[in-house]
């Protein structure tokens, strides 16, 4: 007669899942890199002679009367740059600024654009991340491929005195007073190609030209520090339901990321003393019941910007991982003067 084996017998760990093609092609040292580099070459002087277009007014841009402050990245991907815009809120909050927000609301399926966002809002009319944004911030959000247009609404709607671009760099129809690129301090601009060869938006010299760059991880000459702090698990729609990250050390997880970078996640959670099952998706995965359905009842993990899509259907085992932005002060100091110049710019313009 055969043995029973007990049901309680832990399963055997799992190979964390291989990284996509085009991850181990950009982050890697993979052949296919150097064989798409022209492509790469194409890209980059298509998307400088756009932004030479713009500069020289062959193309149409258009301003706000307030200041815009443009947040985005260099690469495509996960750098930390939803947290940033909700710190940067906060930051000109305290300076007694009313901000509002302006985002692509990438994912969203809206008829119509612009959108006003609230806490409230469903993920898929609007995107995940201004939904996000909208709960931590408090603040006027507005969302639209046409980001002129959406800051223009918001202005219109809500007593704004100075505009956050999220996600703006390449989007040079809005004209603005400050940017700042944010940049991943590990995987940094990967093997350095634009795409479709590489992770690079525009060519790295682009930074040269920005006002600031703020790196998530250890800092480079002229970058300012940021780091990622999560420390804690909050329990779906329960009130007070929160644990510490201590409290599942040891223990077996499934750590779900649809994000630019799930390997961050993972890692933080590991960094904190958890056996993590990695589950990753891609950035702005739409979520469906069956993805968090596992044949076990295992914690599930996942971070604040799926969550917001996974209210409706997450099992009572599901917790989000809130994670919040720390910047260096000089940061502060840097940000402080550079709006003290733009209020007397505007001064001497009126």
């Amino acid at each position: 007669m055969a043995r029973r084996v007990s049901q309680a017998a832990p399963a055997a760990p799992t190979a964390p899942p291989q990284e996509p093609l085009h991850q181990r092609i950009w982050y890697g040292q993979h052949p296919l890199g150097v064989l798409m580099a022209p492509l790469g070459w194409l890209y980059a002087a298509t998307m400088w002679l756009r932004r030479r277009g713009y500069a020289e007014g062959i193309f149409h841009s258009g301003g706000v009367p307030v200041p815009v402050i443009v947040v985005g990245n260099l690469s495509v991907g996960g750098t930390g740059k939803t947290p940033f815009v909700a710190w940067l809120v906060a930051f000109l909050q305290r300076e007694g600024y009313r901000p509002g927000v302006v985002s692509r609301g990438y994912g969203g399926r809206a008829s119509s654009w612009p959108q006003q966002v609230r806490p409230d809002s469903s993920p898929d009319t609007v995107g995940d991340e201004p939904v996000l944004l909208a709960r931590r911030c408090g603040c006027p959000i507005a969302v639209g491929p046409d980001r002129v247009a959406a800051a223009r609404a918001l202005l219109e709607h809500q007593r704004c005195d100075i505009i956050v671009a999220d996600d703006g760099l390449q989007h040079y129809a809005l004209v603005r007073d400050l940017e700042i690129a944010i940049v991943d301090g590990v995987r940094r601009y990967g093997n350095g190609r634009c795409l479709p060869a590489g992770p690079l938006r525009e060519a790295r010299r682009r930074l040269e030209d920005v006002d600031m760059i703020v790196c998530n991880g250890v800092p480079s000459r002229g970058e300012f520090r940021m780091t990622l702090v999560g420390h804690v698990a909050r329990r779906f729609g329960e009130e007070g339901g929160e644990q510490s990250l201590e409290a599942f050390s040891g223990r077996r997880v499934h750590a779900v990321a649809g994000i630019g970078n799930p390997a961050r996640f993972f890692a933080d959670l590991r960094r904190h003393g958890l056996e993590v099952l990695e589950h990753p998706f891609p950035d702005h995965h739409r979520f469906v019941a069956a993805d968090l359905e596992f044949d076990d009842e295992l914690p599930v993990l996942m971070t604040e910007k799926d969550a917001v899509k996974c209210e409706t259907f997450a099992p009572p085992h599901a917790w989000v991982v809130p994670v919040t932005a720390e910047v260096a002060p000089q940061l502060e100091i840097r940000l402080k003067h550079a709006l003290g110049g733009i209020a007397a710019d505007g001064q001497e313009t009126a």
